[in-house]
């Protein structure tokens, strides 16, 4: 998949919440339900996942908008099985 900007995991000398800052800044996509969705992800969960899952996360912002609209919505899978595990918990932390 071919994307203009490239996420990769945050360097191991940052603190987590320099992790977190520049993490938020990668989530703001320009679209609102993204833009949402990731944030609240952010504050409820982040910090809690595995570091499988952080490496899913980030491979998921690779994704363009429209795939990852997609699959945060729920409209599609990601074929990756760790990537979708995350697209999932995303989609929990944006529920009420």
């Amino acid at each position: 998949m071919n994307t203009t900007a490239t996420f990769k995991p945050a360097q191991t000398d940052l603190t987590p919440e320099q992790e977190l800052a520049r993490l938020r800044w990668q989530c703001r996509r320009g679209m609102l339900e993204l833009d949402a969705m990731l944030a609240s992800f952010l504050d409820k969960c982040f910090s809690q996942l595995t570091g499988e899952e952080k490496a899913a996360f980030y491979t998921l912002l690779n994704y363009p908008d429209q795939f990852l609209l997609e699959y945060l919505m729920g409209r599609s899978v990601p074929l990756d099985r760790d990537v979708a595990h995350v697209a999932k918990k995303i989609q929990a932390a944006a529920g009420p």
